[in-house]
């Protein structure tokens, strides 16, 4: 997985809005205040809650 730093420190959880963990062997962006993974495809993060899979 091949995101930018400069993405990753402004993107937050849509739902919470807390700060995302990268998990790069699930290629997933992790909220651990909501307990949900947002996929990453293509090196695109998929940052929908209905996407999102609970952890």
């Amino acid at each position: 997985m091949n995101l930018d730093p400069a993405l990753l420190d402004i993107l937050v959880c849509p739902q919470c809005r807390a700060t995302l963990f990268v998990d790069d062997d699930a290629e997933e962006l992790v909220c651990s205040s909501c307990q949900l993974a947002y996929p990453v495809r293509a090196d695109i993060p998929v940052m929908l809650v209905d996407e999102a899979r609970p952890l």
